[in-house]
């Protein structure tokens, strides 16, 4: 808030009361107006007047990246290539280390024809083929055991007819008993088949699925083998370069990466601060927060402002205050993390306050004071007392009333 909209500036010529002694004693009454107008100084004058005025506290601040990143890598391999400039700014996807891939690559081919020699397998042992062949073996047993059944029933009428020799039914019976036997074998052979069958295809299946995932994770480490940015950011410097080794059990990271849109920076503030500031309403709702404004180091304010976002869960006993986290709007990445500045927060509002330049206002030995212009522009000195500082200037406590006037400039 400029100065001109806060208060009335007036320039009067004021004659000081020690001036007018000197143009009494002179001889000449039509010179004593002249040199008392020579005498007068031109001084600015401000009206004293009542206005809402909110309250700023600076606190020291410090920015930081949150969610900075540690690039590492995931599989062993030496750099073949390297695809950022240190310093630069990365999008996340963007590739920044390419491993060397061969050897990756060749486990993919290898993992591939693996899962292509389960699948094949696997079609071998659902077609069933021994499954088919014991079935047709008990077919034809079956169908023998039929004959032989049909053989021994024609051939008993014929024997008590002595049509037929009792030799030639003992031999069919025979026949009959053996066919049997061989078909309960040929039924268990069909069992057996199908049995064996089944834990081939399911072994087959389990290997076919074994292979697949083999195969992803070739996949993986061949994709792993070129190193991406997992955020956008500002990265950082190359702790390896071409021609390195890279292990996934480093403990360096190869780089780091930095969000700088938003920044964070971080605060603290007092135990009764927080308390005033922080407190909830009559309504139960949480208070409104004002936003912030960030000065930086060269005390320059930060054209963008920012919001309280969080604060840490607990106060420090030590200090008795409170971190507070806020975000900065950070478009063009000009505020980098580890700056130090002031954040400004109003904390207040001062209903009818009156405000005075502090150029206006002396002091001396512990009191302060300001130089009132009376009505007929003779000076005066009073008594004032100050309350807080509102950018240049002080709220007045007690001394000044709205109306007074008070000499800025030309003491």
């Amino acid at each position: 808030m400029n100065s001109d909209r806060r208060f009335r500036v007036t320039y009067l010529a004021i004659a000081l009361a020690a001036c007018l002694p000197a143009a009494a004693c002179s001889n000449s009454e039509g010179s004593a107006p002249k040199e008392a107008a020579i005498l007068a100084p031109r001084v600015s004058v401000i009206e004293a007047a009542a206005q809402d005025v909110p309250i700023f506290n600076d606190y020291a601040a410090q920015t930081y990246a949150r969610d900075m990143v540690e690039v590492r890598g995931r599989v062993d391999g030496y750099v073949e290539k390297r695809l950022f400039q240190v310093g630069s700014d990365v999008r996340a996807g963007q590739p920044l280390y390419i491993l060397d891939l061969r050897p990756y690559q060749a486990e993919v081919e290898k993992a591939r024809g693996a899962l292509a020699e389960s699948a094949a397998n696997l079609e071998f042992a659902q077609r069933q083929v021994a499954l088919a062949a014991a079935e047709a073996d008990l077919a034809q047993a079956e169908a023998n055991l039929l004959k032989a059944m049909q053989d021994v029933e024609r051939l008993r009428p014929l024997v008590k007819q002595d049509a037929a020799s009792q030799q030639d039914l003992d031999n069919a019976i025979a026949a009959l008993a053996a066919n049997e036997a061989n078909r309960n074998a040929k039924k268990a052979n069909v069992e057996q088949a199908r049995l064996s069958t089944r834990a081939q295809i399911d072994a087959t299946a389990a290997k076919l699925e074994s292979n697949r995932a083999l195969q992803r994770a070739a996949d993986l480490n061949l994709e792993y083998a070129t190193i991406y940015a997992p955020i956008g950011g500002r990265i950082g410097d190359s702790l390896i370069q071409v021609g390195g080794l890279v292990t996934r059990n480093a403990p360096l990271p190869l780089t780091t990466i930095v969000p700088l849109d938003p920044i964070w920076v971080r605060f603290k503030i007092s135990e009764g601060e927080y308390l005033s500031y922080f407190q909830r309403g009559s309504d139960g709702h949480e208070p409104r927060l004002e936003p912030l404004d960030l000065v930086l180091a060269d005390n320059i304010v930060y054209p963008l402002r920012g919001r309280i976002q969080n604060t840490v869960n607990q106060v420090d006993p030590k200090t008795g205050t409170l971190e507070l986290q806020a975000t900065f709007p950070n478009p063009q990445h000009t505020v980098l993390p580890g700056q130090f500045g002031r954040v400004r927060l109003r904390i207040d509002e001062r209903k009818g306050a009156l405000l005075v330049p502090q150029k206006a206002v002396s002091e001396l030995q512990g009191l302060q004071s300001v130089l009132t212009v009376g009505p007929d522009n003779r000076v005066a000195a009073r008594g004032i007392r100050t309350g807080e500082r509102v950018q240049e200037s002080w709220i007045v406590e007690q001394g000044l009333k709205p109306g007074d006037r008070i000499l800025v400039e030309g003491v």
